[in-house]
């Protein structure tokens, strides 16, 4: 895919697993500029299996491929300011975040502080705050039940509920894009993984 229908959009993603960074590699693959912040050492799901002879994890990299990624020691102020400030520059495409770790310091309510027409993007478990996977949401969905065999429940092996919520995700921050362009006003958008079973996403502009 040699999309570039992005070029020139810049989206700063702090995210883990797999809904948050293929939002992230759906907007790289369509031209945007995209920086992975990184902890030092790696992230938590920086290591995870399977993994090639050399020990890298194909999962980790599949994901991560066309980004660029910054090591910051988020544990100090300094290092929490320096992400503000990249997510906050006053460039006209800039301005944009995409996560799934909830930090009070990348709230929107803070970076609206610092710029007041920045988009965020933040997916999370439940719509009120608590976790949740896509194996967790598979199964409230009933999905198992109905693809088991004898009656058996079979979770499927493919985290659909991830893929679905990347997609909308990427789709709710470029439709963000456009707004701003329009009329000049930021956007705070909240994606909960179990919602989208039913396709909802709240957006406060």
């Amino acid at each position: 895919m040699n999309y570039q229908h992005l070029r020139g959009v810049r989206v700063i993603e702090s995210s883990a697993f797999i809904a948050a960074p293929l939002a992230g590699l759906t907007l790289a693959q369509f031209g945007a500029d995209v920086i992975r912040i990184d902890m030092i050492g790696g992230g938590i799901d920086y290591g995870r299996m399977p993994t090639a002879e050399s020990g890298r994890s194909l999962y980790w990299t599949g994901l991560n491929k066309d980004k660029r990624s910054i090591a910051v020691d988020i544990r100090r102020a300094e290092g929490r300011e320096l992400v503000q400030r990249l997510v906050c520059a006053p460039d006209e495409e800039g301005g944009v975040l995409l996560t799934n770790i909830a930090t009070p310091w990348l709230s929107h309510e803070t970076l609206a502080a610092l710029r007041s027409d920045v988009i965020s993007c933040t997916i999370q478990g439940n719509a009120n705050g608590s976790t949740a996977v896509d194996y967790t949401v598979n199964c409230s969905t009933g999905y198992p039940q109905a693809s088991g065999l004898r009656g058996e429940p079979i979770n499927s092996v493919f985290p659909a509920w991830d893929a679905c919520c990347a997609y909308q995700a990427a789709f709710a921050l470029t439709a963000a894009l456009r707004h701003r362009k329009l009329n000049g006003q930021g956007a705070e958008l909240q994606i909960a993984l179990s919602d989208v079973r039913f396709l909802r996403c709240r957006t406060w502009v």
